[in-house]
């Protein structure tokens, strides 16, 4: 009788989000040049927009690495980080509920007035976002803008060819042609494919197939749609 698989401990180290690790496409290559000529920016102040999954997170992780930036949270005051020029802040997702108009001003206005710099990170653009007040929607607007696009061809095929690296699985390159044509196109689904194809190859001590990765694709694709 075949013995049933165990279910290992996911204890992979969380993939690096250093610049040296970030690949560079067609959708991101702009946004990748402008947080690479920091700190000589035209303006002080920097915003990354794109959908979910298009990588913002790693941009923004890479240029707070290489910038010593502090992070502004939401509901916290920008006092504290704006006391002392010049300062680097990171405050990202600013499009989505928490943050305050009157904070958020106060941190890009310091920064107008050559305090320091400024990189912020949204899913919409400044039309788009959540505040009244006319004094940060202008500064918004005034700010350095770079769109991020979801990940090409190209880039999703980089980026799982390291992501299956970093976890040290094997992983034919056919395949993963294979997985870029049919999987969702976000830096969210390839970690979460190469997690579960590891997690299953670890488990039932197997190499990775394609028969076990169009059952992980299925799995996924049934997820979503009914999270959607």
């Amino acid at each position: 009788m075949r013995q049933p698989s165990q279910i290992p401990f996911d204890l992979t180290p969380t993939p690096s989000l250093a610049r040296d690790d970030l690949i560079v496409g067609e959708g991101n290559a702009l946004a990748v040049e402008a947080i690479d000529q920091w700190p000589h920016w035209s303006h002080p102040v920097l915003l990354v927009v794109g959908p979910i999954g298009s990588g913002k997170t790693h941009l923004a992780t890479a240029w707070a690495e290489a910038s010593g930036a502090s992070v502004l949270r939401a509901g916290e005051p920008a006092s504290d980080l704006i006391s002392q020029a010049p300062f680097a802040v990171l405050a990202e997702d600013i499009d989505r509920a928490g943050f305050e108009a009157e904070e958020l001003f106060a941190l890009l206005n310091a920064a107008r007035l050559g305090g320091g710099t400024v990189l912020l990170t949204s899913r919409k653009p400044v039309s788009a976002m959540p505040f009244a007040l006319p004094d940060l929607l202008s500064r918004l607007r005034a700010a350095t803008v770079t769109d991020l696009s979801a990940p090409d061809e190209a880039l999703l095929s980089g980026v799982l060819m390291k992501l299956a690296a970093d976890r040290q699985v094997e992983f034919d390159p056919r395949l993963i042609d294979y997985a870029v044509a049919r999987m969702e196109r976000s830096m969210e689904a390839a970690a979460e494919l190469i997690r579960r194809l590891d997690m299953e190859a670890l488990a039932s001590k197997e190499r990775i197939t394609k028969t076990l990765l169009q059952r992980i694709l299925a799995e996924m694709d049934v997820e979503r749609s009914r999270a959607s």
